[in-house]
């Protein structure tokens, strides 16, 4: 099911699915992609980790979501946890990189994402891969003694040999975050994902197994993609994302995370995209078998959430919204 993009090349989609919440966003995924991209004729391919050493207990999808994943069109492909897995699942969209067919343009998207436009239309530059910029500075943290942004983020270039300066945002002040290329890994893309796995994986067991010394005083946990993807699009040639891709994070894709924050803050287009893909009686009857999904979807609790907020006017916080949510019981992961 190969397509070509509006930039005349060919791309596929992976999500990563496994047994308990991803598989049910994944089936959410793949309706939202069937429902807003009905041209898109790219693999949609669900990675799937395997039990073993690294992943304890059952993570292969279950039957019935598996064979309405597979009848709306994606294939499941399962991997092995070599270097990551339960103790650090972030880990999945490294390894997982492994089902993607090599030499063909990809794009990854974290599974508690919605397609809401047709993504068919988004301009991708392939060779210049880019990750998503809805993100704020979680990393590095200030510390009394660290040595700064600067030095911080230098230090990983130095690490792998990578030029730093031209990855700087000179229209944002020295020692302030947004000065320093960071992405949320959410979303990216890339012309192969042989190529990029390889580098991902190269530099982030580099930076865990060995960090730098101005790291000393940085968790890594959960950040450790967060800090390598950067450093992986830059050496691939990409950097930033440029406006032809405003439309991801944007009217064609929304990384919603968890649902009372999707019903708190993001547009009546998306909660109407939401609604519609979880409506169909196949859908349906899968995705209340996930409490959070059958209580803020069906049961209305999302209604309840959004009353809560003008979504022209949300506190700045993230922290704040949450707030609301748990202070009225409403809250659910």
């Amino acid at each position: 099911m190969a397509r070509k993009a509006k930039t005349g090349q060919r791309f596929n989609i992976m999500v990563i699915g496994q047994n308990g919440r991803l598989q049910y966003e994944a089936l959410l995924f793949a309706a939202s992609l069937r429902a807003c991209a009905p041209a898109f004729a790219g693999r949609l391919i669900i990675a799937e980790p395997q039990p073993g050493p690294l992943w304890k207990g059952e993570t292969r999808i279950t039957g019935d979501v598996r064979a309405a994943l597979e009848e709306m069109g994606a294939e499941i492909i399962p991997f092995d946890s070599v270097h990551f897995g339960q103790d650090y699942p972030y880990g999945n969209k490294i390894e997982g990189l492994s089902t993607l067919p090599a030499g063909e343009p990809f794009v990854f998207f974290d599974t508690d994402t919605l397609i809401t436009g047709d993504i068919t239309k988004v301009q991708f530059d392939f060779a210049r891969p880019a990750a998503s910029m809805r993100r704020t500075g979680t990393w590095p943290e200030e510390e009394l003694y660290w040595p700064g942004y600067t030095k911080t983020w230098k230090s990983l270039y130095d690490k792998f040999g990578l030029e730093f300066d031209s990855t700087l945002d000179l229209s944002q002040p020295d020692e302030y975050w947004e000065r320093y290329l960071y992405f949320n890994a959410g979303w990216f893309f890339g012309t192969d994902p042989v190529a990029f796995r390889d580098r991902f994986m190269e530099y982030a067991l580099a930076i865990r197994d060995d960090r730098p010394e101005e790291l000393v005083l940085q968790s890594l946990d959960p950040w450790l993609d967060q800090v390598t993807l950067p450093l992986v699009i830059h050496s691939l040639g990409g950097g930033r994302p440029g406006p032809e891709l405003d439309g991801l994070d944007g009217d064609v894709t929304c990384h919603y995370r968890m649902l009372p924050l999707l019903y708190a803050r993001e547009s009546d287009h998306v909660v109407q995209v939401l609604e519609a893909v979880a409506a169909p009686n196949k859908v349906k009857k899968l995705l209340k078998n996930y409490e959070p999904f059958k209580r803020m979807i069906y049961q209305k609790r999302g209604e309840k959430v959004r009353a809560l907020f003008d979504q022209n006017d949300m506190p700045p916080r993230e922290r704040q919204v949450r707030n609301m949510i748990k202070k009225n019981g409403f809250w659910m992961r």
